[in-house]
């Protein structure tokens, strides 16, 4: 379950991404969300107390990650290019309106 402010701003930057709602009710501020076989919830309710910044780190591995890239960017998300990782990922990393972060790659051509 993710942590975010608001649900009504959350929901377009998921769809942006290639999420799908599932199941949303705004009177408690939550929805499922789903993209390929992966899914998640995200909530409000869980994020009423003052606290420290919530951050978390979530890794998508998509077939085609260049593919997945072009598709993201060209829906208005402001992406990075994408790199060869020291760990032999082609990745991109961006984060959602709450600070939590989204890693997205596949094993690069040259392997591990």
């Amino acid at each position: 379950m993710l942590p975010v402010k608001s649900i009504g701003a959350s929901i377009p930057f998921y769809e942006k991404l290639g999420f799908m709602v599932e199941e949303r009710n705004d009177a408690w501020g939550w929805a499922t969300l789903s993209i390929d076989g992966c899914r998640i919830m995200l909530d409000q309710s869980i994020n009423t107390w003052p606290s420290p910044h919530r951050q978390a780190v979530f890794y998508l591995y998509p077939d085609d990650v260049s593919a997945y890239h072009a598709e993201v960017k060209a829906r208005g998300v402001e992406v990075p290019e994408l790199e060869v990782t020291f760990y032999g990922m082609m990745e991109f990393r961006i984060e959602d309106l709450d600070g939590n972060r989204w890693w997205v790659g596949q094993v690069a051509a040259t392997g591990f």
